[in-house]
């Protein structure tokens, strides 16, 4: 693990956003089950034990709202937690209605409204985890800019072979192939210490090549 375990993080949130969508489409499932055949109502300790239920996720929910800005672990946590609270009130409400005025077509409707938020949210936020752990480019960096700014560093002719990938959440890497002038082969060192100073790049590997042995043909980004 020369890496270290820093995306257990990501695999953590990935598994809890799959299991939301899981979530979402059982509840869907519940929900159209109990238009058909609505289920009895085991008195008003249903709604007792869901405002309960509620009030332990509201707790963990609110504990877990500071901290889920900045880890996307906290925040597949924060929105597992905001469901259950969600399906607690569904309990809360659905149950009232249906014990004081039989409205029994509420408490499916409901369940398959949070179900559909569920999903909204879930889908519209596994697409992080999944970009970082197929070593897409981070989400906040222009790669174009990248390639342009690691031209202009007076001394490099050119740069090939790029790859820009998190290694985790908020650490950016970057590898590539720096083609030098014949001057900038005599002052590798400060080359190097000028593209780093560039960017907020947490991890670089940076290959140096003489303008007169460069790679021909090489593709900008990725191998080949």
């Amino acid at each position: 693990m020369t890496f270290g375990y820093g995306r257990i993080e990501i695999v953590a949130a990935l598994i809890n956003y799959t299991t939301l969508i899981l979530v979402g489409f059982y509840l869907i499932y519940e929900g159209v089950m109990r238009m058909i055949d609505p289920p009895e109502i085991q008195g008003w300790i249903v709604v007792i034990i869901g405002i309960v239920a509620l009030l332990v996720d509201a707790l963990t929910a609110l504990l877990t709202w500071s901290m889920q800005k900045h880890s996307v672990n906290i925040r597949a946590l924060f929105l597992h937690n905001l469901s259950d609270a969600f399906a607690s009130i569904a309990v809360i409400i659905g149950g009232s209605l249906i014990l004081l005025y039989d409205m029994r077509w509420v408490d499916p409707a409901i369940t398959i409204s949070i179900a559909l938020y569920i999903l909204y949210l879930a889908f519209t936020e596994i697409g992080g985890p999944i970009r970082t752990l197929m070593l897409s480019s981070p989400p906040d960096v222009d790669g174009q800019s990248v390639i342009d700014a690691l031209r202009s560093v007076e001394g490099v002719e050119d740069v090939h072979h790029v790859h820009l990938w998190q290694m985790q959440e908020n650490t950016a890497a970057l590898d590539c192939h720096v083609v030098t002038t014949e001057e900038g082969w005599q002052q590798l060192e400060a080359i190097k210490a000028d593209i780093k100073a560039r960017f907020d790049i947490g991890h670089s590997s940076l290959e140096f090549e003489h303008i007169d042995h460069a790679h021909q043909g090489a593709n900008l980004y990725g191998h080949g």
